[in-house]
Parts: structure tokens; sequence; C-alpha cells
């Protein structure tokens, strides 16, 4: 039981909204979703890890198939929103100097 709360916690951790967003650079967010084909055009730096989790999943389902094609289950990035939305309130200060200095994380195509 033990092994797999760890696994998951990697597995959150590395895919985690707060960290693709404030620790990664801009083009790496900016690719993935435009990997998914996210209907965003931009996520603000504040609560960014809830907007990239839910730019991540508003994208399009593709040819028919399941949304599980664009990668983890629904159920796994809301769960991801209650972490990021933790970790977004902790890091609200940082966040809020970035947003007036830098401006919003542009999803370019």
């Amino acid at each position: 039981m033990k092994i797999q709360a760890m696994l998951l916690a990697a597995m959150m951790l590395a895919g985690c909204g707060t960290i693709q967003t404030v620790v990664r650079s801009d083009e790496v967010a900016s690719k993935s979703l435009q990997k998914q084909k996210s209907y965003c055009g931009a996520v603000p730096r504040i609560y960014s890890g809830v907007t990239y989790d839910f730019c991540y999943l508003n994208a399009p389902l593709e040819n028919g198939r399941d949304a599980q094609v664009h990668g983890p289950a629904p159920a796994i990035v809301l769960l991801d929103v209650v972490v990021s939305g933790a970790l977004d309130t902790l890091l609200l200060p940082y966040t809020l100097y970035r947003q007036q200095a830098d401006g919003s994380i542009v999803i370019t195509e």
C-alpha cells in the first residue's frame, strides 16, 4: 500500500500542473498544451497549476476515441487539481509577482 501511494505521489509531482508552470520553463508548459491541442490561448501565472490542469482537460477528443488518448485519466487530473490548488496557494506571492513582471504563459501554435 505504501509503495502504491509513493508511486502515485511521484507521478502526480512529475505531471503536477504547478510544477509544469512554476518550476519548468514557459516553453515546456506551452508545448505540452500544444501537444494536447488545448483550446486555451494562455495560462495566467496566478493559480497556474489549476488552470493548466483544466486546459489539459480542455482538448478535443482524437477521432472519436476516448479521452484517455490524450494522457492520464480525467480522474487523475482532477485529483491533481486539488494538489495544484494547495501548492498554488502557497506560491501565491511569487506567482503574483511573476504575473506582474512577465504576464501570462502564452500557448502559441
